[in-house]
């Protein structure tokens, strides 16, 4: 079953297309819908609070690393969604980057699988860490 999965038959590139349209209207979606979620359960808790601007606070602990954010959605923090949703919205196209390394196996393109995996690595290197570390 895997072979016939991989064959040029069994997905044309018209259908890799198709997918590909898929998961990033699903992954807008998803991640919309997750902003909203947040932003309705943060209005809620805090929309009569009156904003300081007399000191800059910056980022609140826990909304800069994925375990933060995710403890925060466990917790149900309104902020924390919302930031949950932004990372969806940023591993949207790095997830079609992805598609597209299977999209070219599948067609064994391997110039493009390459030049791909290169971007993806790219991208990759500079969200782990980088040389900014």
């Amino acid at each position: 079953m895997m072979k016939q999965f991989f064959s040029k038959h069994f997905l044309a590139d018209k259908d890799i297309q198709l997918l590909i349209g898929k998961q990033l209207r699903l992954g807008v979606i998803t991640s919309s819908l997750v902003v909203l979620i947040g932003g309705i359960i943060y209005l809620s808790r805090h929309g009569h609070e009156l904003p300081s601007y007399k000191e800059f606070t910056g980022v609140r602990e826990g909304l800069n690393n994925l375990p933060g954010i995710w403890q925060g959605v466990l917790d149900n923090k309104g902020m924390n969604i919302i930031q949950l949703g932004v990372v969806l919205l940023i591993a949207t196209p790095i997830i079609r980057i992805a598609f597209s390394v299977v999209a070219f196996l599948i067609e064994k393109d391997y110039l493009y699988v390459v030049i791909t995996l290169i971007v993806l690595g790219v991208i990759m290197f500079s969200m782990l860490g980088g040389l900014a570390g």
